[in-house]
């Protein structure tokens, strides 16, 4: 009898076990991965390129930072620094809403014949996620460009540093005048040749620099995945959660019908015996 409880209860977890794995939402939770996977390594790997960005600007350009409150590089750098950290705190945020929501979708759908019961709000709440994620979407889009822009300027350095050694006779010169880095009227060019170019070339910022910023640029286009595949999670999560709704409204209307030719079938059951005795 000992062995039989026992087993009974190693029954009754296991398919505790297997109800509770059904439960969760896969989809939403590989999404909820790979937009945490994506945010951290943009949000990282961006603050460190950017420090690593103060520190070639400092000691290699000889760019000092501007002793009044100007909008200066270093400034724009330290503002993008506190958009990363609003990104980050939003979006491990925005991840738990949408983990939450698929978690409440999915019992929707499962439970649709229980207690539970689908609401308008519940709809609105889905088809609010939608549009959220997809402005989101279009708003990672953007910070990939964005992006895409220091991993472009960082390249031609490195391919310049790579290949000095083999044009000999040339030129060349990195001027951040360029990229609107500092004004028009301050010369800041570092020409190879000189001592602050091999320095720079052969310094572990300049190509771990380029290397963190290539990582942030991996980072957003993981975000932007993420981002696509919340939208298909949650566009079907709206059609089954539209089409179960009219399911239920069905059922609704027809247990009622039912309900309603019981009645009349009682009392003209009801008429027939009093018309009989």
């Amino acid at each position: 009898a000992k062995k039989n409880r026992v087993k009974g209860q190693e029954h009754r977890c296991l398919e505790c076990c297997i109800k509770c794995l059904g439960g969760i939402p896969y989809p939403s939770l590989i999404a909820t991965i790979l937009l945490y996977a994506g945010v951290a390594l943009f949000c990282g790997c961006g603050h460190e390129a950017l420090s690593g960005t103060v520190t070639i600007l400092q000691n290699y350009f000889e760019v000092m930072r501007s002793p009044v409150d100007a909008l200066d590089v270093f400034t724009m750098i330290d503002i993008i620094k506190y958009v990363i950290y609003g990104i980050a705190s939003a979006f491990f945020v925005y991840g738990i809403l949408l983990m939450v929501e698929g978690f409440f979708t999915s019992g929707a759908i499962k439970d649709l014949y229980g207690d539970f019961k689908i609401t308008t709000c519940g709809r609105c709440v889905s088809a609010w996620f939608i549009m959220l994620t997809y402005i989101f979407m279009l708003a990672w889009l953007g910070v990939t460009a964005f992006t895409s822009l220091p991993v472009f300027i960082y390249f031609n350095i490195w391919n310049i540093c790579q290949n000095t050694t083999g044009l000999e006779g040339a030129t060349l010169c990195l001027d951040p005048r360029q990229y609107g880095i500092v004004p028009i009227a301050e010369a800041k060019t570092v020409c190879a040749g000189s001592e602050k170019f091999y320095k720079m070339c052969e310094s572990n910022e300049l190509d771990m620099t380029f290397h963190l910023f290539i990582c942030a640029l991996a980072g957003a286009g993981a975000a932007v995945i993420a981002m696509i595949h919340y939208l298909m999670v949650l566009s079907a999560n709206w059609a089954y959660v539209k089409d179960a709704c009219r399911m239920q409204k069905y059922e609704d209307i027809k247990s009622k019908e039912e309900q309603e030719l019981h009645d009349i079938h009682s009392t003209r059951s009801k008429e027939r015996l009093n018309a009989y005795t």
